[in-house]
């Protein structure tokens, strides 16, 4: 029986789980991140761009094998069947790493293991959490958020709002919510009394059965 527990965290994009990852990485959680994964799998010559140029173009990639991300970004947004599609593909790969990743950190004695997801329901990558806490904002502060983090102006943002589900989605499907437009301290307040309330559970093997209790708690 493992002796840690997965926390997956998801939400729609500028929702503010960047910030909720890095006060739980300061309570001592080990954080893995799907976007940080999905350019470790996508390497020069690996099978994922070889795939993702097949499905989106082979000018996504440069005269040296590397993935142009903004050209493959502009295809990928462009609707919600291509998103759909860059799933697809990305997912198993990403999948398959983060198990690695998840095994190492148990191995490692962390007690906690964040997984920060946004498309965590999309790829079934829910399945190997224990627990789930979804992060919300209103869709102006997502904006905002969204355009000074990657640089991109309004229709670009938009682009990448709308290529996601609406906020229900998340929150009808996590066991706790955060509220990632309030203050930092609150937003650490509510990070603190995720991991408190999830931790007492630590010993039920059901998060399913511990749910409906628990389930959509708003911190």
């Amino acid at each position: 029986m493992k002796n840690y527990l997965v926390i997956g965290l998801t939400g729609q994009t500028g929702a503010g789980k960047s910030t909720v990852c890095s006060f739980a990485e300061k309570e001592g959680a080990a954080v893995i991140n799907a976007d940080h994964i999905a350019r470790e799998v996508m390497y020069p010559g690996s099978l994922c761009i070889q795939k993702l140029s097949e499905a989106f173009g082979k000018d996504i990639v440069d005269d040296k094998g590397c993935l142009i991300r903004s050209r493959l970004a502009e295809r990928a947004f462009a609707d919600r069947e291509k998103t759909e599609l860059l799933n697809r593909i990305t997912h198993p790969f990403i999948i398959d790493k983060t198990k690695e990743y998840i095994a190492a950190f148990g191995n490692k004695n962390y007690e906690v293991v964040l997984f920060d997801a946004p498309q965590l329901f999309e790829s079934g990558s829910d399945s190997l959490c224990d627990f789930v806490i979804a992060v919300t904002a209103p869709e102006y502060i997502r904006r905002k958020r969204i355009m000074e983090r990657d640089n991109l102006d309004s229709d670009a943002a938009e682009l990448r709002i709308h290529a996601q589900h609406e906020q229900a989605y998340y929150t009808e499907k996590a066991d706790y919510v955060i509220n990632g437009a309030e203050t930092m301290e609150n937003v650490r307040r509510s990070t603190l009394d995720a991991l408190q309330i999830i931790l007492s559970q630590k010993h039920i093997n059901d998060r399913k059965t511990t749910a409906i209790v628990q389930k959509n708690i708003v911190l």
